[in-house]
């Protein structure tokens, strides 16, 4: 088995999930089932699966239904990255959490839902690490490895795996998938308070350092409730 990069995963678990509505009426988007467990489980399985040891996971929207149901895991070991006062966006819940963060560490959506190909992702990404290049490494799927996806995709991918941005009006080959390996050099010198990560993207893209990987398996978008049912019926014919 491949060594791991890294120990320990942030989870991003603490968006309002408006986009799931009405199942976040009364829970938080991670806690939505699909095929029987909870979203943020789904994710944390994985985890676990890779060998990480450690998940740091942020809250906001009902915190307490999602921090108590987290007390129940025992892997990874969880620990909490409070935004209950403020909810800080993706970059933003990065930078509150880096004291709790090793250098590099994965990254990943709390409502992340994939199927690994012939290697698993986060030994796929450990293994293409290159710290002294890269700030970040993400995780990419081509349009007909993602289901339940509607868009024009997301980043271009040069030869070297370094990422540009999708032209406007224009379609890109590739989607990200949620996943990230992230160094610590990208949160330096970060704004204060909410902001998406996208701004600390575009600096380590400026300079050559934001970097991806395509992925080997399927991934599915689960942002509405309408793409729960067609995910359930996948993953069943997954079994």
């Amino acid at each position: 088995m491949i060594r791991l990069a890294s120990d320990t995963a942030m989870v991003m678990a603490a968006g309002l999930g408006k986009r799931m509505r009405p199942l976040t009426a009364s829970q938080p988007k991670p806690m939505v089932r699909v095929a029987g467990k909870p979203l943020i489980d789904h994710a944390l399985d994985k985890l676990a699966e890779a060998g990480v040891a450690r998940a740091v996971v942020n809250v906001h929207y009902f915190a307490d239904v999602l921090e108590g149901h987290l007390a129940e895991r025992k892997k990874p070991a969880i620990a909490i990255s409070d935004e209950r006062e403020r909810l800080l966006e993706t970059g933003g819940g990065m930078v509150k959490a880096q004291h709790l963060l090793p250098d590099p560490f994965f990254c990943l959506n709390s409502d992340n839902l994939w199927l690994d190909g012939p290697k698993n992702a986060f030994q796929d990404l450990s293994e293409r690490w290159d710290a002294e290049r890269m700030d970040a490494l993400l995780l990419l799927v081509a349009h007909k490895r993602a289901s339940n996806f509607v868009g024009k995709g997301d980043f271009h991918m040069d030869p070297y795996g370094r990422l540009t941005r999708r032209r406007s009006g224009k379609i890109a080959p590739y989607i990200f998938t949620g996943i990230q390996l992230v160094s610590k050099r990208l949160l330096r010198d970060a704004p204060q308070g909410p902001f998406s990560t996208n701004v600390l993207w575009d600096r380590a893209m400026a300079e050559g350092r934001l970097y991806g990987l395509a992925f080997t398996g399927r991934w599915f978008e689960v942002g509405t409730p309408a793409a729960i049912r067609p995910t359930e019926l996948a993953l069943a014919d997954n079994c």
